[in-house]
């Protein structure tokens, strides 16, 4: 059975944030005299994404939205590096905000394009809403409708999220189709009664890391890329 509509994940799945972040850190880091390794600091970076969502998703903190943890785990990374003292507010600012800038994929708008031709195509992101706007307008990528786990005051995987995305679209959890490159996410969408998609991305976490792959995680579909997913769903 074909899915109602679908949801996708932006962060590695439909941009590239290693390189994104990476570049403009090395570029903050230059300006300011510094020598800094962006990909390093980019993949120390992103460690702790999961592990600060997880103290708002499991009630160990207050609700606080993706940019605020950023910035968090930004301040703790310039300490641990040794470089507190290198960046000021304002530097530290525009680093929080380099993850509202990151490049597509090259497959991503074309294949969002032909996707949404055929079915209803939203983004699904714990990103904030002012992130999310500025990310996709920046890189001219369309979705149907954008929807921040920012709305469940909750994160990725927890359930609360893919549930919430439900009944805005006010379909059942099993007509959704959830697309993503990351094993956490699509578990959690599947425990939650949704169907799923995997797209690989090799890259994703930068040259010679290992990114999550599909033989790694039970899914609906398994693609390499969005295109390739359009003719997989006939668009």
């Amino acid at each position: 059975m074909k899915p109602a509509a679908l949801l996708v994940d932006i962060f590695g799945t439909t941009v590239d944030w290693w390189t994104g972040v990476a570049g403009q850190v090395t570029a903050i880091a230059a300006e300011r005299g510094v020598q800094l390794d962006g990909g390093e600091f980019a993949g120390a970076w992103r460690e702790r994404y999961l592990p600060s969502m997880a103290e708002v998703r499991e009630g160990r903190r207050p609700w606080a939205y993706l940019d605020t943890l950023h910035r968090e785990s930004l301040d703790k990374l310039l300490d641990g590096f040794g470089l507190a003292d290198r960046f000021d507010e304002a530097d530290r600012q525009r680093l929080v905000r380099a993850w509202h800038r990151l490049p597509a994929w090259p497959d991503a708008a074309e294949g969002l394009r032909r996707l949404r031709v055929r079915y209803p195509v939203v983004a699904l992101s714990n990103g904030g809403f002012a992130l999310l706007i500025n990310l996709l307008k920046a890189e001219d990528l369309h979705f149907d409708a954008i929807i921040s786990a920012e709305l469940a005051h909750s994160y990725k995987p927890d359930a609360r999220v893919y549930h919430r995305a439900a009944g805005l679209l006010d379909l059942p959890p099993e007509q959704l189709l959830m697309v993503a490159c990351h094993g956490w996410d699509l578990d959690g969408a599947r425990a939650a009664g949704l169907r799923t998609a995997f797209v690989e991305r090799p890259a994703e976490k930068g040259p010679d890391q290992d990114a999550d792959r599909p033989a790694d995680t039970p899914t609906d579909l398994a693609c390499a890329s969005f295109t390739e997913l359009a003719g997989a769903l006939g668009c």
